[in-house]
């Protein structure tokens, strides 16, 4: 089936607490540690303090956005992984903001959950079978 490191964790970055419930019960069923951050202040302060693998991170939330996140992260001296932007702006210039920003790969609302783990899958180089 799949063959994968242990303990890589995510964290995910949206103000809709159903969304992270949502995302967090994919990615933990997928074998994942899973944090939160309910806008982009709170996740830039968690990438600060801790390492993640990869970052899915919501455009429209409050004091920070998605972007803004994005382009901080990528600013700082931090370890450069993977960032889904995961949103229910659907426009072709949403989603070329979201790779100016930095952003490795874009999804739109409501995400499957079966592509979710392909997609985190790729990114983090893991081997499925």
């Amino acid at each position: 089936m799949k063959r994968k490191e242990k303990g890589k964790t995510i964290l995910i970055v949206d103000d809709a607490l159903t969304v992270r419930m949502f995302h967090r019960q994919i990615l933990e069923g997928g074998g994942y540690l899973v944090e939160e951050a309910s806008n982009g202040f709170e996740a830039l302060e968690k990438a600060i303090q801790s390492s993640f693998d990869l970052y899915i991170v919501d455009i429209n939330m409050p004091l920070l956005d998605g972007y803004g996140f994005v382009q901080k992260l990528r600013q700082n001296d931090l370890p450069q992984v993977p960032v889904i932007m995961v949103s229910t702006e659907a426009d072709a210039k949403d989603r070329d903001m979201a790779f100016e920003s930095g952003a490795n790969f874009y999804m739109v609302k409501p995400v499957k959950p079966e592509y979710l783990l392909k997609v985190v899958h790729i990114l983090l180089g893991e081997v499925i079978a």
